[in-house]
């Protein structure tokens, strides 16, 4: 039986997936399927972001030294919350307009950015530092977890401790439904 991707190849293999979705937007000449393509990489986006705050946010303040941890942690949130505010800023813009490829470039480079210094700088120290079980367990968590969460940005949402889940899947869910009803990331 072949082994499930841990935490990090997980979130390694979202971010190649996020790579594709920025390239087919810019390779993209169609209005309406440029538009299609950014509902996609804001589904993944935000499917992901929510996946590393309530699983990976938290192996790092257990994992990490104490106070560094929560520094790192921290770091991450703020990046994400970043990441959602240009994504709620594009949310509904013409996809033929300045604005929309203006903030398709902000967008990439702050995700560039951020997948650099994870795949560079936390991946590996959190691989050193978490067990490989609990790594595998993760793993699992954030696949389950990507079948709930939201799909649209929710700016301001982003909290990573426990009690907060419960909002997260209920937002998922009304995302999810809005998607279906109006045919958003097929």
């Amino acid at each position: 039986m072949a082994r499930e991707a841990d935490l990090i190849a997980e979130l390694t293999t979202d971010h190649r997936e996020l790579a594709g979705l920025f390239a087919r937007i810019e390779q993209t000449v169609p209005v309406g399927e440029r538009r299609k393509a950014a509902e996609q990489l804001t589904i993944e986006l935000v499917r992901h972001a929510v996946a590393e705050e309530e699983h990976l946010c938290p192996a790092i303040r257990a994992h990490f030294p104490q106070g560094e941890g929560a520094l790192v942690a921290d770091g991450e949130l703020a990046d994400h919350a970043r990441v959602e505010k240009l994504l709620k800023d594009l949310e509904g813009l013409d996809a033929g307009g300045p604005d929309f490829d203006r903030l398709i470039a902000a967008l990439k480079a702050e995700v560039t950015a951020h997948v650099h210094d994870e795949e560079e700088n936390l991946f590996p120290r959190l691989r050193e530092a978490c067990p490989r079980e609990t790594l595998e367990a993760l793993g699992a968590e954030v696949r389950r977890a990507k079948k709930f969460v939201p799909t649209r940005p929710h700016p301001g949402m982003s909290a990573p401790q426990p009690h907060h889940r419960l909002p997260a899947v209920g937002t998922g869910l009304v995302d999810r439904a809005r998607d279906l009803a109006g045919g958003r990331g097929k």
